[in-house]
């Protein structure tokens, strides 16, 4: 891994709040001209620091607002079961987020849903339908105190 120095650094904290800022603003703000700037933008790119530019959008305008954290409990954990999970959550849109986790449970889901009733298909028809799974969890998001999608350092 490469060295980001503290216009680097600063780049990423500038991108981090607002993506559609243009090259010259941002040289601007980190005291440079534009063709370093993007030159530094091409490489953090290249190199993986900057994954891929999205706009957020607001789940409850849009009726997904409900969202539930499932921790899933395989029936047996092996590479192969656990291999078909990954691919068979992947391709659901509901699941916006999955990590394998240690502990009790063996995944952790976030799961955005327009409201109770949908999310209990969900589990019935959806979850519920993936060939090795042994037991699952839910908890309900009641009020969202902190959503940062920024990462600190």
């Amino acid at each position: 891994m490469e060295a980001l120095d503290k216009i680097d650094i600063e780049i990423l904290r500038i991108l981090q709040e607002n993506s559609r800022l243009t090259t010259k603003e941002i040289a601007s703000r980190v005291n440079l001209s534009t063709t370093p700037v993007f030159e530094r933008i091409k490489r953090l790119e290249e190199s993986g620091y900057i994954k891929k530019y999205i706009a957020l959008l607001d789940a409850g305008k849009l009726n997904r607002g409900f969202s539930v954290y499932c921790c899933v409990k395989l029936r047996r954990l092996t590479r192969d079961i656990a291999h078909n999970f990954n691919c068979v959550i992947k391709e659901i849109h509901e699941v916006v987020e999955c990590y394998n986790i240690s502990g009790e449970y063996d995944f952790l889901l976030k799961v955005c849903a327009p409201d109770m009733k949908y999310y209990r298909e969900f589990i019935l028809n959806v979850l519920g339908s993936i060939d090795g799974l042994g037991s699952l969890t839910s908890m309900f998001v009641m009020d969202e105190v902190k959503h940062e999608l920024t990462v600190p350092f």
